[in-house]
């Protein structure tokens, strides 16, 4: 849990003790639950794993469902509106900013969310749909909508999103107007 902590304050510019974020972060109050609510869901108690979901829901206005899978110290900043779909992975030591979701674009059963590795970014109000991969390292700005995978250290931009390298600086000075 320290360590969980240290990662947010490091993170958050806001965060001024560790007091601050235990008490008033509603994503670390969404995260402690949905470990809670994914514990029942491994064992089959799914409706037990659901209404927790729900509540955490009504209380932070962030919806995680229980089946999806998060690695260590995820930050969810401000945390309202964001919802992560059933069959997510989430790697380790990723933000995500208010507004954010991480859906399907198919009723399939199966894998139909997206897969985010290591340290990722994703701005506020981004939409990253299907079942998709974001690379390590990868950062998505504010407002993109990303429905194709996303290389490591790669930048995804704009409403329908575009595909930067973060190594060809061409890239960054050619973007589309």
């Amino acid at each position: 849990m320290i360590k969980y902590i240290k990662s947010i304050k490091a993170r958050d510019p806001a965060a001024r003790h560790f007091l601050q974020i235990i008490f008033l972060y509603p994503g670390v109050h969404a995260l402690f639950w949905y470990r809670i609510a994914h514990f029942f869901f491994k064992i089959k108690l799914k409706f037990i794993a659901e209404m927790i979901s729900m509540m955490v829901r009504f209380f932070t206005q962030i919806e995680i469902h229980p089946g999806a899978k998060i690695g260590k110290r995820l930050f969810i900043d401000h945390g309202s509106g964001v919802v992560i779909g059933e069959t997510t992975i989430i790697g380790d030591e990723v933000t995500i900013y208010q507004g954010v979701t991480l859906g399907s674009n198919t009723p399939k059963k199966g894998k139909r969310h997206p897969t985010i590795g290591n340290r990722v970014m994703i701005g506020a109000g981004s939409k990253i749909i299907g079942d998709i991969h974001i690379g390590d390292d990868a950062k998505i700005g504010a407002g993109s909508v990303v429905v194709n995978d996303v290389p490591p250290q790669g930048i995804a931009i704009g409403p329908k999103a575009q595909i930067l390298i973060k190594n060809k600086p061409e890239d960054i000075l050619n973007l589309p107007k």
